[in-house]
């Protein structure tokens, strides 16, 4: 598995990643406008070029180019609290073969290898089992239940939190009461 930084060559993905309801599961099944991608795209780009997000396509074979997924870190704000933030997806082809726990690692491990980004924060849907085990694997601390907005829709999402200049990854971290 290897991690490739986004170009906007990666329309394909994109397009496969957002406008596929299942892999919209978890995040209100509502498919972005098609017409909406290509912008999305060059943001997203762009906030890389800037120095505002890491993201990063998932290439699961080292022979191949073909992109299981994606995993970012980016500056983001939640309830106007500006914070880092991790998210990450694979398409429905390439999961439960690891790919998202290998991914969110090396990711990790290259934030915390540069400096760049310490504390980070994740939000997976309550209902996403797998994402809140990922979370639980690397190390992150559940530290409560909260409301969000995605793309006009309302989730309940877990807030998981890493300090990456404290904590392991890999080991479980659960806030008391948990």
């Amino acid at each position: 598995m290897k991690l490739l930084e986004l170009t906007t060559d990666d329309l394909p993905l994109y397009e496969s990643v957002y406008l596929d309801p299942r892999m919209l599961k978890h995040l209100g099944g509502v498919p972005f406008q098609r017409e909406r991608l290509p912008q999305k795209l060059a943001r997203d780009v762009e906030s890389i070029r800037r120095g505002a997000a890491w993201i990063f396509k998932i290439i699961p074979d080292e022979e191949e180019e073909r992109a299981a997924g994606s995993v970012c870190i980016w500056e983001s704000g939640i309830h106007d609290e500006p914070m880092n933030e991790i998210g990450w997806s694979i398409l429905p082809e390439f999961q439960r073969q690891g790919l998202a726990t290998k991914a969110v690692r090396a990711l990790l491990e290259q934030a915390r290898e540069s400096g760049r980004w310490d504390i980070i924060h994740a939000f997976p849907s309550v209902t996403n089992t797998a994402s809140n085990a990922i979370c639980r694997k690397m190390g992150f601390t559940l530290l409560e239940e909260v409301d969000l907005e995605w793309s006009g829709h309302k989730l309940r999402c877990n807030h998981w939190l890493i300090d990456l200049s404290q904590a392991p990854l890999g080991r479980d971290h659960r806030s008391p009461g948990r």
